[in-house]
């Protein structure tokens, strides 16, 4: 279980060495009941794994056996049987989540997984048949009392002095326990076995690994911190209170309450119940379990699974033979290591929830796209350059199909003298387009990258963002580049005089200091095949009016017959006749430039899109997928937790 930081824990001795595996005296008498020396003089080192030679005979008097010396020792270590239910594949899910974690969670967010994964991974090399539990409480609360009348014997010393209990204290069953504590960090000399009677051999407790810990509110910090880190280790615990302080806050605001994950493999015992007159112990029991209650410890009552809550006395035996019954079934259920390491992951799913559960649904939709490609087209002037490609067409046929009268006189209007406030104008307008062009380009970035992150927990709306500002950067210049490729009219021409060219360089210009486009000259319109006919009809008429104009001057000066009929009707027909052409011209061609803008317009808006996609949307996406990878593991990890977070 999770050991919390500072709090004290004491309650502490050497034991009595009964029976004892290790002895704390460092001196043991020939009979082995103390421990310490053996005796061929050798130190005895203290491990469970330790069986009485046969053949040896007893010392007269000897009420045991003598414990073997460390070579006469054979190794039992029986290796850890996975459960072979869910909770290997929540394993693995929490492991491929912290690798696939670690390039956006900074390491302390992930290093309560870490160490869960790496308890995981030494509780499993372990023995299985052996279920360590161990025994806390407060100063005066008699944990060391009940520790001892569940061993049957005095190991643990007890007594008025505070702290009694300085370092954990631990009491097997069987063999095969020497690798659990080590893990435990349990010293050799203080570790022990049951004094022979009924607790010693009874089959129920075979297995069980009993530890009694230091006070966890004792004034001795080194005392708190092997609370803290045994605890952290154990398969469950026994929590002793007394009348006195089982409200005390230190006990519930700093162990119950964040370890009412681990209720299944939590016991909770009320002592010193002779201590209460009538039916005061059951009232101080009921107060105990409305305080486990709020503390959020599930109850194990009417079959339910959760934490065991009863009430005896240790110093009178009241209620420690049920007691020992409910750690025998406990112990023989062989499952308290796979619950432990599974309140673990579940602990440690809920702490990493903040980091992983999306308060919406966060994302890259296609309104979301369709957006960031509207704001770079419109960015990048696709409809402006569209609308300047359909004026170009017009222009082009009015040139082609109007009137040689009326083009010289646009000519004239249109020559753009240098000096002229037009010019001037439009040598003022890319630096102001090009400013509005960039921070359009920024706002759809901004824009696309929080709609993506909306939701998202804070790790990973960042990695979003910084993904979508780092592909934006260079993203104006390579539009400007797009834009001048695409053929948008004009736009090489910057202030060549014509609206078709001040419209392109609005719509292209985006990216070089000078607002200079990066492509080259763009290709001009095709014309229709009819063109060529009206031309020639537009020169006919042309024609007309000057073989009617040059037969009227003819008659003027006398060199040809007079008669002004005729030569007026051709004129005419030719000068009304021009004008007729080009305003059908005109006509004929609306639909098809208006066709050639639009065209225009979606290959800009095309070219821009694809480059917005390639810059900005595909790392945000790349962004997403990563969590929503991450996501599904996480999933696993709680999909068949017990806590319902």
């Amino acid at each position: 279980m999770t050991a919390v930081t500072d709090q004290d824990n004491s309650d502490n001795g050497h034991g009595s060495g009964i029976h004892g595996e290790s002895s704390g005296a460092p001196d043991g008498d020939a009979s082995g009941r103390g421990g310490g020396r053996g005796r061929d003089g050798r130190w005895d080192d203290g491990l469970i794994a330790r069986r009485a030679a046969a053949a040896e005979a007893r010392e007269p008097g000897e009420a045991t056996p003598r414990a073997p010396a460390e070579d006469d020792a054979e190794p039992q270590v029986e290796a850890y049987v996975p459960s072979g239910g869910p909770l290997p594949p929540r394993l693995d899910a929490l492991r491929e989540l912290v690798g696939l974690s670690r390039a956006r969670l900074d390491r302390d967010t992930l290093a309560e997984a870490g160490r869960v994964l790496d308890e995981a991974a030494a509780r499993q090399r372990l023995s299985s048949r052996h279920t360590v539990i161990a025994v806390a409480g407060a100063t005066g609360s008699g944990k060391s009392t009940l520790f001892n009348a569940l061993a049957g014997a005095p190991i643990s010393d007890t007594g008025l002095r505070r702290p009694t209990t300085s370092q954990p204290i631990a009491c097997s069953w069987t063999d095969g326990a020497a690798g659990l504590l080590d893990r435990l960090a349990v010293p050799g000399r203080l570790r022990r076995r049951p004094h022979p009677g009924p607790a010693a051999f009874d089959e129920a407790l075979q297995g069980l690994v009993l530890v009694d810990l230091p006070d966890h509110d004792s004034a001795a910090t080194e005392h708190r911190d092997q609370v803290d880190r045994v605890l952290a280790l154990v398969d469950a615990v026994i929590w002793v209170v007394d009348p006195e302080k089982y409200a005390d806050a230190a006990l519930h605001e700093r162990y119950l309450r964040p370890l009412a994950g681990h209720a299944e493999v939590t016991f909770v015992v009320l002592n010193q119940t002779d201590r209460l007159p009538g039916e005061a112990a059951d009232l101080v029991l009921d107060d105990l379990r409305r305080l486990l209650d709020e503390d959020g410890i599930a109850l194990g009552e009417h079959g339910e699974p959760g934490a065991t809550v009863m009430s005896l006395s240790a110093l009178t035996g009241d209620g420690v033979p049920e007691l020992r019954e409910m750690i025998g079934r406990f112990v023989q259920d062989r499952t308290a290591a796979t619950r432990r390491l599974w309140a673990d992951v579940d602990a440690t799913a809920a702490r990493l929830r903040p980091v992983y559960v999306a308060e919406g649904r966060p994302g890259l939709g296609e309104r979301a796209r369709e957006e960031f490609t509207d704001r770079l087209a419109e960015a990048v002037g696709a409809a402006a350059a569209g609308q300047a490609a359909e004026r170009e067409w017009r222009r082009n046929a009015g040139r082609a199909c109007g009137t040689p009268w009326l083009r010289l006189w646009r000519w004239y209007e249109n020559r753009g003298l240098p000096g002229s406030l037009d010019r001037m104008g439009q040598a003022l307008t890319p630096p102001e387009e090009e400013l509005t062009a960039r921070q359009r380009v920024e706002q759809a970035v901004r824009i696309v990258a929080d709609g993506a992150a909306d939701g998202l927990p804070g790790p990973w709306a960042q990695a979003v963002r910084e993904a979508a500002f780092n592909g934006a950067k260079g993203l104006p210049e390579a539009l400007d580049e797009l834009a001048a490729k695409a053929g948008a009219p004009g736009a090489s021409k910057r202030g060549g005089g014509t609206e078709a060219g001040r419209g392109a360089v609005a719509g292209a210009s985006l990216g070089g200091p000078t607002g200079a486009p990066l492509g080259g000259r763009p290709a001009k319109p095709p014309r229709p095949k009819w063109w060529p006919a009206a031309v020639l009809a537009q020169v006919s008429m042309t024609l007309l009016q000057i073989f009617g104009g040059l037969w009227l001057v003819g008659q003027i000066i006398g060199v040809l017959e007079p008669g002004l009929v005729t030569p007026a009707l051709i004129m005419l027909a030719g000068v009304v006749g021009g004008p007729l052409v080009e305003w059908s011209c005109a006509a004929a061609i609306r639909g098809p430039a208006r066709r050639y803008g639009q065209d225009a317009e979606r290959r800009l808006r095309e070219a821009a899109a694809g480059c917005g996609r390639a810059r900005v949307l595909d790392p945000v996406a790349a962004e997403l997928v990563r969590y929503r990878e991450v996501r599904e593991r996480y999933v696993t990890v709680t999909e068949f937790s017990t806590t319902g977070r």
